[in-house]
């Protein structure tokens, strides 16, 4: 069995986490010696997608016509696709509606929670949808305090500065005006947003919370996975405000960073990441920041091993043998067994 993980369009969405997921994907591959290629015009048995562009479309169509079998990654959504850039409200219909004729195309849809699985199946898909993590490198993402010093003299930050962390785009969905607001409320903290966006692509009110001028509010932009490393690992706390999301790939590495998290109190997150046993939740700028307080000031109890453990649950040679099986059922055609349990953990 030989893999097509087509690369078209790839280098549009390389900083994002669905260009994470591709890398994740080819990593767990290369791990277990499954042949793959990344060259459409060599033969394969199976094209994995990962991206709802038209040539993406194309490729699921033209593998049909030459007897291949199609495996859809069903990263996105209308409701991530919603408060993201200018226009994305008024399109998020039309979108729901392309994302469909895209995945409707597949032999097996792969989405990374079965929180988005439940909304796939909501849109009325009917093909064989199945949940699986999009994994976390937790080798490369384990605690290491050289890094956390690297971070820390790159940024001239004492060994006593409170650094709160987050990583995104710079899209309503993701939380920036909640951390922005929080970095005004909590001057005797730092805060630090990782991540990349053109500006012209933004609404106003996004483009000027980035462009807020606060003494502890920092947006160094996009860095490579080893500054990111380094940032998790010299950071007090990693704050997760996202509104909406398939799954979150940092947010596994911060978990896998054995650093401290605190997401947003969301239905995706329910039932695996439990309150006060993995990660801390919130709702409000009230609860984040109290929430906040609390972790880096030490007077909550410290979960960083949990999530670690968790973390662990979610490796990359466990996704790569997962989704290798995955493969081989799309190629024979075969179903499911009935209540296969899919790659979570519950902390």
């Amino acid at each position: 069995m030989k893999i097509l993980l087509y690369a078209g369009s790839l280098d549009t969405v390389s900083r994002s986490g669905v260009g994470e997921a591709v890398r994740h994907q080819r990593e767990a591959l290369e791990r277990l010696g499954v042949a793959y290629t990344m060259d459409e015009r060599e033969d394969y048995d199976v094209v994995h997608l990962n991206t709802i562009f038209p040539d993406s479309l194309r490729m699921a169509r033209r593998a049909k016509r030459q007897g291949k079998k199609v495996v859809y990654h069903a990263h996105s959504t209308m409701e991530d696709f919603r408060n993201s850039f200018i226009g994305s409200n008024l399109a998020a219909p039309l979108f729901k509606r392309w994302i469909m004729r895209c995945y409707r195309s597949a032999d097996l849809l792969i989405t990374p929670t079965d929180y988005a699985r439940g909304l796939l199946l909501g849109y009325g898909l009917t093909g064989p949808i199945v949940s699986l993590s999009n994994g976390v490198d937790s080798a490369f993402f384990a605690p290491d305090a050289e890094a956390g010093l690297r971070f820390r003299e790159r940024y001239g930050l004492a060994a006593d500065t409170k650094v709160i962390l987050s990583v995104g785009h710079y899209i309503e969905r993701k939380g920036v005006l909640d951390f922005v607001e929080l970095a005004r409320r909590m001057p005797d903290h730092e805060f630090y947003w990782f991540g990349h966006t053109p500006l012209y692509m933004i609404p106003p009110k996004i483009r000027q919370a980035v462009e807020t001028k606060l003494p502890n509010l920092h947006f160094p932009g996009y860095v490579n996975r080893t500054e990111l490393r380094d940032a998790y690992c010299g950071s007090d706390l990693f704050l997760f405000a996202t509104h909406e999301e398939t799954e979150g790939i940092v947010l596994l590495e911060a978990l896998a960073a054995e650093i401290p998290v605190l997401v947003r109190d969301l239905p995706i997150y329910a039932d695996w990441l439990r309150d006060g046993e993995t990660v801390y939740k919130a709702r409000s700028l009230e609860t984040f920041e109290r929430g906040i307080r609390g972790i880096t000031q030490r007077t909550l109890p410290d979960l960083t091993g949990n999530g670690r453990e968790l973390a662990l649950g979610l490796d990359l040679d466990a996704v790569g043998r997962r989704l290798v099986e995955l493969y081989g059922r799309a190629l024979h055609g075969e179903p499911e067994p009935p209540r296969a349990k899919v790659l979570r953990t519950d902390g």
